[in-house]
């Protein structure tokens, strides 16, 4: 069953096609670094397409027809975009569902002090990550500030050329010969990665003048006091722009690939599409990486709430309908997979792993050990899926997520099926996946492209 590497397969026309997606795609990820950034620039895309908030017409009652585009907006954090079909939307929808989340550390309620003459921020890593990695590396800081008033203060350090950037350090390889004796996991624990903000005292504070200092310097730019990081959410991600990996440049390296990579090609194809028969969704949603919970995970009622009041606005707003409509629907769950590594050839049974450069990723299953926690789509969607792929000449391979005894994972795709709907895991391969800097193909991006578009269209 190998297929060709599907470089080989393009032409001039194409391989131009490729660079503008991937150009796109490395500005769309470097601007994108947190789950509200990337719902932002998601939706100043879509308007510019023609989408209109699903708040403001549901407000307006105005009425929801075939041709509409519609969003919906979840706490700033999710994302679900409707471009409405010729079916009538009880007959189910072809959705495109990823995550905007990625493995980060994130600030903690109470998190400024002093030790030493430094000042840090204590923090709380988010998602599966290896925690030696995220040491001695240029880091940015993201998020928002509210005050008790209702302010809001965009926080945005880090990515600028003019910036400073924070960091967690490393203990010297001189002095290192404890910490070498330790298991990878406990080589740097999760509260030794507290964040290193600053060094300079305030002249004339009595105590802590370290921190004195950084608390005049939140006051004098944000305006806030101490106790305003109670009602903040400040997320440490990698300073730097996503580049070409690879002197060949066919390689894309970037913080957040899972599950941006996915995101940004479901988003590209939904928009591009204008042969639209049945509805079709691009879902983008919160909290994959710690399970989908809370109000804007895969797992809260948000896209189920927002597809009841596009029916509404139809005249179709029992919720036997909505039943319908999700149930009838169809969905490739877009999300990553793991990439065959040489370097590491003993985790992966290579017959069913996923390469470079041979195209989208379908995961019949995922989840642990004896499938645990996994979707497992049936035979027939995954005949229906193959021959669309094979129709519109988009190159796709299948995998498991490693040896059957070695680990596993898991994405939104078991959520969705809850309401009978027929869901497969489609998605781009990652190498060094879950690390501050991944690496994907430009091809397997650009294939993914292709294969959600056809997707929305035929399926």
């Amino acid at each position: 069953m190998s297929k060709e590497n599907a470089w080989l397969s393009y032409s001039a026309e194409e391989l131009k096609e490729l660079s503008g997606l991937c150009d796109s795609y490395k500005a769309f990820l470097s601007e994108s670094k947190t789950e509200r950034r990337a719902v932002e620039n998601t939706l100043l895309m879509a308007e510019a397409a023609g989408y209109r908030n699903l708040e403001t017409l549901v407000k307006e009652g105005t009425p929801v027809k075939a041709g509409d585009k519609v969003y919906a907006v979840g706490m700033k954090k999710t994302v679900a975009l409707f471009h409405i079909g010729e079916t009538p939307l009880r007959e189910g929808m072809n959705i495109l569902g990823a995550h905007i989340d990625s493995p980060r550390i994130d600030v903690k309620q109470v998190p400024l002090y002093e030790d030493s003459e430094f000042a840090y921020l204590d923090t709380h890593y988010y998602g599966g990550i290896k925690k030696y990695q995220w040491v001695t590396l240029p880091l940015a800081m993201y998020g928002v500030i509210v005050k008790k008033d209702g302010t809001v203060i965009d926080v945005a350090v880090g990515d600028h050329d003019d910036d400073p950037v924070l960091g967690v350090t490393d203990l010297l390889i001189h002095l290192s010969q404890d910490q070498l004796k330790k298991e990878g996991a406990k080589v740097v624990e999760g509260e030794q990665l507290d964040i290193m903000i600053g060094s300079k005292p305030l002249k004339g504070a009595e105590k802590d003048a370290v921190k004195a200092r950084m608390l005049e310097y939140f006051k004098n730019f944000y305006g806030i006091e101490e106790d305003d990081f109670i009602s903040a959410e400040l997320e440490v991600v990698p300073a730097g722009k996503a580049r070409d990996f690879g002197l060949d440049n066919s390689m894309i390296i970037g913080y957040g690939h899972d599950d941006r990579v996915c995101a940004y090609t479901s988003l590209i194809a939904l928009l591009e599409e204008q042969d639209i028969r049945k509805t079709a969704v691009c879902l983008l949603t919160d909290k994959e990486e710690i399970g989908s919970v809370g109000a804007t995970g895969a797992q809260s009622m948000f896209f189920e709430n927002a597809v009841a009041e596009i029916l509404a606005l139809m005249g179709d707003g029992s919720s036997l309908s909505v039943r319908r409509a999700l149930q009838h629907s169809r969905m490739l769950s877009s999300d990553v997979s793991a990439a065959f590594d040489p370097s590491f050839p003993s985790v992966m049974e290579k017959k069913n792993a996923a390469f470079f450069g041979h195209g989208i990723c379908f995961n019949k299953f995922t989840g642990r050990g004896g499938k645990s926690g996994s979707n497992d789509a049936n035979a027939e969607y995954i005949a229906v899926v193959r021959r669309i792929m094979d129709d519109n000449h988009v190159a796709f391979q299948t995998a498991e997520l490693g040896k059957v005894d070695q680990g596993g994972g898991g994405t939104i795709a078991y959520i969705s099926a809850r309401y009978g709907m027929e869901v497969l895991d489609a998605g781009v391969a990652v190498l060094s996946m879950h690390a501050p800097w991944e690496i994907v193909s430009k091809s397997d991006v650009y294939e993914a492209k292709k294969a959600y578009r056809a997707f929305l269209r035929e399926a």
